[in-house]
């Protein structure tokens, strides 16, 4: 803290008043301070000085007429070069040094202060990452050095599809053409097997054609594919790109030494004095693999799908308010303390307050709560969420990145890049499959040259090679798992439930417990002030009026509900001072003097209160009926009770029956009495529950658990939850809780309610199935395959061998089953 050096008062350098003299910054509490300061310096300063502060001086006094405070100020000589570089959002155009982060005008020269051009809004560094590979990062596009996949965009912005269109055209366009060029010669290869002559009627010039016409699409369209291969073996990481490489290049090269050089080529390996050439292998391949590449990524396109929708709920535009001018501005030009008019049926635009004005905004595509919800002066409205047929302002409170719209992007986008445990069967498989097949590959062409099943020998050494190597590519074993957590990520977005990341989502399918809190979580986290009552020459009134105002300091729902409870009797509240939160116990502070402690009989008995007992009876009798009853006392003594009923969420019944069918316990543990939580564990038919407890015992009955075998889920909603979150096997924070429960949980439900549980646990279920098919169908699919393209079928039957081409067309679209298996959890019902 600094010290003001007028009035002496302790302030904040972050959010104070500055001004900077003879190279010190001086720091106030208030504009009159400012000012009174700037002119006692200014009695020494020259003439210059003296007249501009003349001018702040009276400036200020306008200044303070209108309301108006600058958050920051610097007063440093005006000079005549141009406005420096500032962060701040608004600028004097007149007066360089006087900045802003609140729209308002300059106290030198009187002139509004203009957005700053110039502010540094650093755009956020685009980043490029392997969907594969996520540890995989450059600042540019291009392909990942271990799989050689296209890396795309890790944070899915609004103009994503930019990139992603330039590559899925670019693959598109070298599809065509090679289909177009590979057509041809294939239907000149195959001819003559079908008793078409094209060999004969064009002679020569017969294999010069099919040369000619699969060059462009080996060299040309197919070169992105040897560049990655021949990447592969510079890092080390051999991939399907390697094998792809490997296999058409070998096929191409041997038919252009047949036919440039056939002199090379022994005899024993012609048939009937000619090379057999395969232009239209390498072509057909080529042309097979870019279809699979282009079907790939218009797969993948659909798996960010949930994130574009997010974005999306932000409007483009939003209606600032500046000295009672309306006018439009990009999103990206609103700062913190706008003004913003919204109008009936728009988006709103950021996170903010109403200032004037009321309307019901729909909140449904952030909380799933079909029922729009009132909002008046003060109250919040959160960007993305859609006003309804009133008009009101608002001020702009968080804009950009901090916005609750962009946080929840960015937890999507996190977790879809994160790597799931079982991931890791797929990453060892990989390391060692690639080196596997080019040994089988190399073992089948020296196999088929030296036994001579059929001539000429060499010809179908390299054929069969080539199809063990086509066959075996491991791109749908790379694809099974990642793009099954990222259409299930995007999936649990869309229904309120954010997984924090993959790990998560695989650790909640095998949780077979769930412990939640009372108070937010089971109820409705509103609870109402039901009585209020004193001892003998005491007023209940001012036993409330006691209570309330210490409870002002509080962050529970019990305590708001005193608060407003007090509010409505028309108490006027008091300040508090020594204000101190006791977890699992109450609250006490002073008030007028007097010592004011509130909360449960142990905490009482703890503080050795005189008469503690005097309202117990009374107490239990609350109890029964389902109240949550809290003891007061002032100076030492009991001095009344004040009790508080918080109804059950009307989903909660279902939730729990769900949560049942699904095959979890479901235990409740609570800071509340033992007769209020055992009345709400029967009626909701919880298994079992534990009351009166402290935030250290949740965590230590959360462990308890996990020791007995339990794989436990933890959901809850208060500050006091947070260490049980963070034990639990998984942690749950519901939506409307605080941000230390939220950063504890690794699922977070944008709505409070039990439901996102049964949704969150289907969904891990579902997902994790998904990813498993994935494993079968790539695994199983390189099984079979690849002895059959070696010929161990062969002795059976002549027929049973794989020709390259069809094993590149079942290669490219065992890719897109994967995906496509993947993509139809977009559609899976969670509840």
């Amino acid at each position: 803290m600094a010290k003001d050096p007028i009035c002496g008062m302790d302030v904040d350098p972050n959010n104070a008043i500055s001004l900077e003299r003879d190279g010190e910054t001086f720091y106030f509490c208030s504009e009159h301070c400012r000012t009174k300061f700037a002119a006692k310096s200014a009695e020494n300063a020259p003439e210059a000085d003296d007249a501009e502060h003349s001018c702040c001086h009276a400036h200020d006094q306008q200044h303070a007429a209108h309301g108006d405070q600058l958050t920051q100020l610097s007063t440093a000589a005006p000079q005549k070069s141009s406005p420096p570089q500032s962060t701040a959002a608004y600028i004097c155009p007149m007066c360089p040094g006087v900045e802003s982060d609140k729209p308002g005008s300059c106290p030198k020269c009187g002139m509004s202060l203009e957005p700053n051009p110039t502010a540094a809004k650093a755009k956020k560094k685009t980043i490029y990452t392997c969907p594969m590979h996520p540890e995989v990062e450059q600042d540019h596009p291009g392909s990942c050095p271990k799989c050689g996949m296209d890396l795309e965009k890790k944070d899915v912005t609004a103009d994503s599809d930019e990139h992603e269109n330039d590559e899925l055209n670019d693959m598109t366009l070298r599809f065509w053409i090679a289909t177009a060029l590979a057509l041809p010669v294939f239907v000149l290869a195959m001819g003559p097997m079908v008793g078409v002559p094209f060999h004969q009627w064009l002679g020569s010039a017969y294999v010069w054609v099919q040369l000619a016409l699969s060059t462009p699409v080996v060299l040309w369209a197919g070169w992105p594919f040897f560049v990655r291969g021949g990447r592969s073996f510079l890092t080390g990481h051999l991939n399907m790109f390697t094998l792809i490489a490997v296999g058409t290049g070998a096929a191409y090269l041997y038919s252009v030494l047949g036919v440039l050089l056939p002199g090379m080529i022994p005899d024993t390996f012609k048939h009937e004095g000619q090379v057999e050439v395969y232009f239209e292998a390498a072509a057909v391949i080529i042309a097979l693999v870019l279809l699979g590449q282009v079907l790939e990524l218009r797969a993948r396109k659909k798996t960010s799908g949930a994130i574009r929708e997010l974005i999306a709920l932000a409007p483009p535009v939003a209606h600032r308010v500046t000295d009672g001018k309306e006018e439009d501005v990009d999103l990206d030009e609103v700062h913190a303390g706008d003004l913003l008019r919204v109008r009936p049926g728009e988006k709103i635009p950021v996170d903010g307050r109403v200032t004037e004005g009321e309307s019901s905004v729909d909140e449904s595509m952030l909380t799933g709560e079909p029922n729009p919800v009132k909002k008046s002066t003060g109250e919040e409205v959160i960007g993305g969420t859609v006003n309804g047929t009133g008009s009101f302002l608002m001020e702009a409170e968080k804009v950009g990145e901090e916005t609750v719209l962009s946080h929840i992007v960015d937890m999507v986008a996190n977790a879809q890049r994160s790597r799931a445990p079982i991931q890791r069967i797929a990453d060892q498989v990989a390391g060692y499959f690639v080196p596997a097949v080019l040994a089988i590959s190399l073992l089948t062409f020296a196999v088929w040259a030296i036994a001579r099943p059929e001539e000429p020998a060499l010809a179908w050494a390299l054929v069969n090679a080539v199809a063990v190597l086509i066959i075996a590519c491991p791109c749908a074993l790379g694809l099974a798992t990642p793009m099954s957590i990222m259409v299930g990520v995007g999936r649990g977005a869309a229904e309120g439930v954010l997984i924090k990341d993959a790990e998560v989502l695989e650790r909640l399918e095998s949780v077979n417990a769930i412990v939640v809190d009372k108070t937010g979580t089971l109820t409705a986290g509103k609870p109402k002030l039901t009585e209020f009552e004193a001892l003998e020459k005491l007023s209940p009134s001012g036993v409330l009026r006691m209570a309330a105002a210490v409870e002002q300091n509080s962050e529970h729902p019990l305590a708001r509900s005193i608060v407003d409870g007090a509010e409505e009797q028309g108490i006027d509240l008091p300040s508090v001072t020594k204000f101190d939160s006791i977890p699992g116990g109450g609250v006490s502070g002073e008030v007028e003097g007097r010592q004011v402690l509130i909360g449960n009989a142990s905490l009482l008995e703890e503080r050795k209160i005189e008469n503690a007992g005097a309202l117990n009876d009374r107490v239990a009798e609350l109890q029964t009926q389902g109240r949550t009853a809290m003891f007061v006392a002032l100076d030492g003594k009991l001095a009344g009770l004040v009790a508080v009923a918080d109804p059950i969420k009307d989903s909660t019944p279902e939730a729990i029956r769900q949560l049942h069918d699904l095959g979890l316990k479901v235990i409740m543990l609570t800071g509340d009495n033992q007769r209020t939580a055992a009345s709400v564990a029967k009626q909701l038919g919880i298994d079992d529950f534990t009351a009166e407890v402290r935030p250290e015992q949740k965590q230590q009955r959360v462990t308890q658990l996990k020791e007995e075998g339990y794989i436990v889920a933890m959901a809850g909603d208060g500050v006091n939850d947070a260490p049980a979150l963070a034990a639990a096997d998984v942690g749950v924070a519901m939506g409307a809780g605080s941000d230390v429960a939220i950063e504890s949980a690794g699922v977070t439900l944008v709505k409070g309610d039990l439901r996102g549980i049964v949704r969150s646990v289907q969904l891990s279920r579902r997902t994790m199935q998904n990813i498993r098919q994935n494993l079968f169908f790539a695994f199983a699919y390189n099984v079979i395959g690849i002895p059959i393209a070696a010929g161990v079928l062969y002795p059976i039957s002549h027929h049973l061998l794989l020709n390259p081409m069809i094993a590149a067309a079942a290669m490219s679209f065992s890719s897109v089953s994967v995906i496509a298996n993947s993509l139809r959890l977009r559609s899976v019902k969670l509840d």
